[in-house]
């Protein structure tokens, strides 16, 4: 495997695979990489790609400077598990090869309202910092294939939004959630619970396990919220939204949706999601 650093050693190296007549996938990161990150990496090497995995804890993406500074930074242990996931270039590129003027770049992606709901709505400027280092990555990368995990729902539908928006060369594969063996979806910020935190913390998967049963759009969210404050989770949100357009349902839609959660578990946000069956509402009150 691997080791750059530079931005043109990135474009290079991936500019070399294609010409060899190889595919590149991409796998980007922001370290702290646990299984769920492996699972990327793995699947692009087992569809024959080159794997550039990128690792940059993108400051533009924080709203909170405490949460910043205490985000988790392994890179021994991170350059181990990508050349034991299949990783052919890992890309560790510093602050300024990545944001000339650091946090003060101006140039923005802004994706409009898919960025201002739900994360975006409880972290201002998130989706901005995710879609401007995302597009980076894929300037320099060029042509590729993009991995990204479904754990972070809204972020995958945001990507596959801005990479049709702007015409680039990348196609979007999603990948689906790896749980521990208790449920619980991987994080890297899964890190900072105590074991006391990460039982509270299982309350997720068990609101997902209650919206199991078809039942309209309210009394999904009503079963999933009501698990998460049993649970003694703080709730952002548990919504019910279109798979697509993550626009929220109501209790007139029926077929495929999304549940999406969010909640802090001593002062860390976790994320999760998963399809559910949507009825309309008086079908749901008739059995």
């Amino acid at each position: 495997m691997e080791r750059i650093a530079s931005v043109a050693d990135w474009r290079a190296r991936a500019q070399s695979a294609r010409a060899s007549g190889r595919r590149v996938g991409l796998v980007p990161t922001m370290g702290a990489l646990h299984a769920g990150h492996e699972s990327l990496m793995r699947a692009a090497a087992a569809a024959g790609d080159v794997v550039v995995t990128t690792i940059f804890v993108n400051p533009r993406q924080f709203n909170n400077a405490a949460d910043l500074a205490t985000y988790p930074r392994t890179p021994d242990a991170d350059a181990a598990r990508a050349a034991d996931s299949g990783t052919d270039v890992l890309v560790e590129p510093s602050l300024d090869e990545m944001w000339p003027l650091g946090e003060a770049t101006p140039t923005t992606v802004h994706l409009g309202p898919i960025g201002e709901v739900f994360e975006g709505a409880d972290r201002p400027g998130h989706f901005d910092g995710v879609a401007s280092v995302v597009a980076k990555l894929l300037i320099v990368t060029g042509p590729c294939r993009l991995y990204l995990g479904e754990k972070d729902y809204q972020q995958l539908v945001a990507m596959r939004q801005m990479v049709r928006d702007l015409a680039f060369d990348v196609e979007v594969v999603g990948c689906a959630i790896v749980r521990e063996e208790s449920g619980l979806a991987l994080s890297s910020r899964n890190v900072r619970l105590s074991d006391a935190g990460r039982v509270v913390a299982l309350g997720l998967s068990r609101a997902l396990a209650s919206a199991g049963e078809p039942a309209s759009a309210g009394e999904l969210r009503a079963r999933m919220r009501a698990v998460m404050l049993e649970a003694g989770i703080d709730v952002a949100y548990a919504e019910v939204v279109d798979p697509v357009s993550l626009v929220p349902l109501d209790d007139a839609d029926e077929g495929e949706g999304r549940a999406l959660l969010a909640g802090l578990v001593e002062g860390v946000r976790l994320l999760d999601n998963g399809p559910v069956r949507v009825i309309r509402g008086n079908r749901a009150t008739s059995h």
